[in-house]
């Protein structure tokens, strides 16, 4: 497969970013995408809500559906599926790409911050996983290549990560242990459970957040991991499952080798390298 024409995707926090990315890349395949976020009223500090992503995905050639939805609240994300299995005949691609970040330690977080993170990333990862996995199993049935792909790092248990903030850590490998779970549970049905982690910063409103100008100027768009997302939702299920994706790795194997596409900053050859990534994790050939 090299498209996902006809495919559903269902998108959390597709309002601005990767998750934005990702909608429009589908788009592009005349895909039916569910824009699933909290941001339904234009903030002048934070550009994008779902209707002016829906807006962009039907300009690009896709269908588009916008739904106000907090991933912690479990009768929204049931209300937000149904009305997608609903209004595009089933749901085929489950991203997870919604979450919360603050990079403190342990004294600097309190328990509010702790329950955001691990309320939107690792709950809301699970608790939407789960409501989508009946729709999946249905797509599994008639043979339409279902899968699921969160936004989360490889599970590389190293303390330098947990050391300087733990709590997020705890959140983001939440996410990753459902994969692993996922993969392993859903693999006879024919459901894909991949996680797909960038090796450079991605220039976001959250990478704004954290490093501010210097370190958006340090990033990559966020078109890689949308073209890297495409690449490995294309992929048969039944034969590639289980796994924790680097999405440079992902294109090279795909027969991207000019990567200056995706520099935030146009002739930027150094790159910050992004958080959790693994001691041995591969580097681009060459």
């Amino acid at each position: 497969m090299s498209t996902l024409a006809g495919k559903t995707l269902f998108i959390t926090g597709a309002s601005r970013g990767i998750g934005r990315a990702i909608a429009l890349r589908a788009a592009r395949d005349r895909a039916n995408v569910a824009i699933a976020a909290k941001s339904a009223v234009a903030n002048p500090k934070l550009p994008g809500t779902i209707h002016s992503v829906a807006f962009e995905v039907e300009s690009a050639g896709g269908r588009a559906l916008a739904l106000k939805c907090d991933i912690r609240e479990e009768d929204q994300v049931r209300a937000a599926v149904a009305a997608t299995a609903e209004h595009f005949g089933g749901i085929d691609i489950l991203v997870n790409n919604a979450s919360a970040i603050q990079l403190t330690g342990t004294l600097a977080t309190d328990m509010k911050r702790y329950d955001l993170m691990n309320g939107i990333n690792a709950r809301g990862t699970y608790l939407t996983g789960r409501v989508v996995l009946p729709q999946l199993l249905a797509s599994a049935r008639v043979g339409r290549n279902p899968h699921i792909l969160t936004l989360s790092p490889p599970l590389a248990m190293e303390p330098r990560w947990f050391g300087s903030n733990v709590a997020y850590a705890i959140a983001k490998y939440g996410m990753s242990l459902c994969t692993l779970g996922w993969a392993e549970e859903f693999k006879r049905e024919g459901i894909a459970a991949n996680s797909l982690w960038p090796r450079t910063t991605i220039a976001t409103a959250a990478i704004q957040m954290v490093g501010g100008d210097p370190m958006m100027k340090q990033s990559r768009k966020p078109e890689i991991m949308a073209d890297a997302a495409h690449a490995m939702l294309c992929k048969p299920a039944k034969e590639f499952t289980g796994q924790f994706c680097i999405d440079d790795l992902v294109l090279y194997e795909a027969g991207v080798r000019d990567f200056s596409q995706y520099a935030a900053v146009p002739g930027t050859t150094k790159f910050l390298p992004d958080f959790f990534l693994p001691k041995d994790v591969a580097e681009l050939p060459g």
